[in-house]
């Protein structure tokens, strides 16, 4: 659970990230508590995209992947990253995402985030 939350934390800073970088993401809010607040639930809704309704889309479009050699890839990332920018809209979060290549660039600088996020903390040890 902790490691849950940690991975929360480190993906709304990814997304701030992507807002910062990026026009066309959009980040509202009174307070840097309200807006963190809603980068955190901005981030529970992006995970919950990506493990619920990303696999269903890469399933359909498994022929697309291999026509593309995986670039399909990048426009699937950007649509669940717009899909994440849709649902928070209409939950009044704070996020807003105005179109498709504003999606395409957030997605791939949290993707980027991500990974050096990931590079940086530490693993835990499997034993045998």
């Amino acid at each position: 659970m902790f490691r849950f939350l940690i991975r929360l934390v480190l993906t709304a800073l990814a997304l701030w990230l992507a807002a910062a970088i990026v026009d066309g993401i959009n980040l509202y809010g009174d307070t840097a508590g309200a807006r963190f607040l809603s980068l955190l639930l901005v981030a529970l809704i992006f995970t919950l995209v990506n493990t619920l309704v990303k696999p269903i889309v890469m399933m359909v479009g498994c022929a697309l992947y291999v026509l593309t050699l995986g670039l399909f890839g990048l426009v699937v990332n950007a649509l669940m990253f717009w899909l994440t920018g849709w649902v928070s809209e209409k939950l009044s979060l704070g996020f807003f995402v105005d179109g498709f290549w504003p999606a395409f660039w957030g997605a791939i600088i949290v993707w980027i985030a991500m990974w050096v996020m990931d590079l940086l903390t530490p693993r835990r040890e499997v034993e045998a």
